[in-house]
């Protein structure tokens, strides 16, 4: 069913600085996963998914390469007529020094004028960086059901993890009753995934007092929250079920993609009544040469294994040459490991080269060992 009284605003405005070199030139959206997407289909296939037909991306940080992606609508099959993905970038305003968006809501309020052009009757807000599988189709009937001014996804996390959440507190039917930003001693388990539905109208009031506001951080969790809560509004907690991950540091994303090699892993890429779509690549089939060894992989487009590869993620493009190993790894695109080298707990970023007989990585090493530059091997 179309969404077309709702529209869908992605931050996609992330420095990721916790993952290093991989986003010293992309934007964290822009990062690859999972043999041949980048972290922003999630959200994008998501809405395309849902029914919703406008979206609009909102990029700052290393923008470039995401801009030319997401401009490329048919991907997601978001460039038919009346319907669209829209590159937003910040526009410099006379208070501010830097073009930047100051906060999550200050990235919303400066594309006011954009929102109202669709005239939606709710807006969609979510992160571009998160890996997950939602409908909010579903999520937004919940809203329209509780009649409410905001509905906030979230998902149950171990208690001794909600301190790195921002924590909703419900009564009984769901409503929030309380919002504590990385409590210290959680008073429940409910974290935002950051996915948040609002009444536009009432949103929009809230935004315009916002941004007037010298005090604001101009934040969603900071702010926009704790005023409509203050004011007693009506905001709902929508409880999501499945599998979801915040990629923002090495180990996380090597984890994301080590869970892709689990049969039994719920984000399943390959259920065809919920696709993730992505470029199309042009690369050519995978070859297997006669002295590779395979054991629970994910192999794409373009590699050339002459090696053993073991519970690894290569994506296009990645060359693993004679006698060299590849275990518990992720080899991003176009990078080569090659003869005898041994590659063990890493992630090889795109294009980087592993020399001869040379070793990376270690499988008794605490957190998961990037490799952003080349490394020498046997001349």
């Amino acid at each position: 069913m179309k969404q077309n009284n709702m529209l869908a605003m992605i931050l996609a405005g992330g420095r990721g600085t916790r993952l290093h070199e991989l986003t010293k030139k992309v934007a964290k959206p822009a990062v690859s996963y999972g043999g041949k997407y980048r972290i922003i289909d999630f959200p994008l296939s998501n809405c395309a998914n849902s029914g919703i037909d406008n979206v609009g991306v909102l990029t700052q940080y290393e923008s470039i390469q995401l801009n030319s992606y997401v401009a490329a609508g048919g991907r997601w099959g978001l460039d038919a007529k009346n319907s669209g993905v829209y590159v937003l970038a910040p526009r410099e305003k006379a208070d501010v020094d830097l073009d930047v968006y100051r906060g999550t809501a200050d990235a919303i309020s400066q594309n006011i004028d954009f929102i109202d052009s669709f005239d939606p009757e709710y807006v969609l807000i979510l992160s571009g960086d998160h890996i997950y599988k939602m409908n909010y189709a579903k999520m937004l009937a919940a809203h329209k059901e509780q009649n409410a001014d905001a509905t906030i996804a979230v998902i149950e996390v171990p208690m001794r993890e909600a301190s790195r959440f921002g924590i909703m507190n419900t009564d009984e039917t769901g409503k929030i009753v309380e919002f504590e930003e990385k409590p210290e001693h959680p008073k429940s388990n409910l974290a935002s995934m950051g996915i948040y539905i609002f009444t536009w109208k009432p949103l929009r009031k809230l935004l315009t007092a916002d941004m007037k506001n010298p005090d604001s951080h101009h934040d969603f969790g900071k702010d926009i929250i704790p005023v409509m809560l203050s004011e007693n509004k009506t905001l709902y907690a929508y409880k999501f079920k499945g599998y979801w991950k915040d990629v923002g540091t090495i180990d996380s994303l090597w984890e994301a993609n080590m869970d892709l090699l689990d049969k039994n892993n719920p984000l399943d890429l390959s259920d065809s009544s919920w696709k993730i779509y992505t470029e199309d690549s042009d690369s050519l089939p995978h070859y297997i040469g006669p002295n590779a060894e395979i054991k629970r992989a994910f192999i794409t487009q373009g590699c050339i294994i002459d090696g053993t590869v073991e519970n690894s993620v290569l994506f296009t493009d990645t060359k693993i040459g004679t006698g060299a190993k590849v275990i518990d790894s992720v080899i991003m695109p176009g990078a080569v490991v090659e003869e005898g080298a041994v590659v063990q707990r890493a992630i090889v970023a795109d294009g980087i080269h592993i020399g001869k007989n040379a070793k990376v990585g270690s499988a008794d090493s605490e957190h998961i060992e990037l490799v952003a530059k080349r490394v020498k091997g046997e001349e």
